[in-house]
């Protein structure tokens, strides 16, 4: 069984006394459960200090991006190799990244390479935008950015990857449509179907798929019910102390309620 997993992706939000306040209450808050891992990435300035307070029985830490070499003359930039003994995850490839800052499929590879090399699991970011979904390309996008992302790995990597269908015309920042349950499924089966192809079926359902559109603790749980979702992504929603715990504990009901059952 997939461990369900809940991201809290704090952007360029929270300086370090909001974040410690905030990681403060949530760890109050949040319990302990072996089935529901949940991980914050907060900006780089703050994951050491973060380092230092968190409960790691409780949470992991994410980086929200680095560079792909592992050291040199690179003004500006922090790598895999400085990011591995604080975080146990990097985001990559998010839909910022590659709008805003023009990052291409191939640093993107490099970068999930580069995570993978440093003991780094890696949430890869993948997701088509508003004009692909209208020309019915959303496919051809997914098929080149998984593979072209995941090439440089063995089945052995790929099993421990993370996957966030991520449509960018479902984000906020990009105009925050909402992505219907079925089209959602379409889209993870597709991957998976895509990560299946590569590396083999045993291989894909190792894999966890996240929804990572715009969520928030009122539809979350309608995302996280879809027949291989295994948790969200979870963005400007994640900074709120409300929000975010409620999410945390929408996972944690459906996970009693699927033990009842059985």
């Amino acid at each position: 069984m997939r461990k369900t997993l809940i991201v809290g992706n704090w952007k360029m939000h929270l300086n370090t006394m909001q974040a410690s306040i905030l990681l403060h209450r949530l760890q109050e808050r949040i319990r302990i459960h072996r089935d529901i891992e949940v991980v914050l990435a907060p900006s780089m300035l703050v994951l050491q200090p973060l380092s230092l307070q968190i409960d790691r029985r409780k949470f992991r830490l994410a980086a929200q991006n680095a560079y792909h070499k592992d050291m040199g003359a690179f003004t500006g930039e922090v790598s895999f190799t400085m990011l591995r003994d604080l975080v146990h995850y990097a985001i990559i490839g998010h839909s910022e990244r590659r709008l805003i800052f023009g990052e291409t499929l191939t640093d993107i590879s490099e970068k999930v390479a580069a995570a993978v090399r440093n003991g780094i699991t890696p949430i890869l970011c993948v997701g088509e935008t508003k004009t692909d979904r209208l020309a019915k390309h959303t496919k051809r996008v997914l098929h080149d950015q998984v593979v072209t992302a995941l090439k440089n790995l063995t089945s052995e990597d790929v099993e421990e990857i993370v996957i966030a269908y991520e449509p960018i015309w479902a984000i906020s920042t990009f105009g925050g449509e909402l992505a219907t349950p079925n089209l959602v499924k379409e889209a993870m089966d597709y991957i998976r179907h895509q990560i299946s192809e590569l590396y083999g079926k045993k291989t894909a359902e190792k894999v966890r798929v996240l929804y990572g559109g715009s969520v928030d603790d009122q539809i979350a749980r309608g995302y996280m019910e879809i027949d291989g979702c295994d948790g969200v992504l979870v963005g400007g929603a994640s900074t709120s102390y409300h929000k975010f715990s409620g999410i945390v504990d929408a996972a944690y009901r459906m996970q009693r309620e699927l033990g009842e059952e059985t």
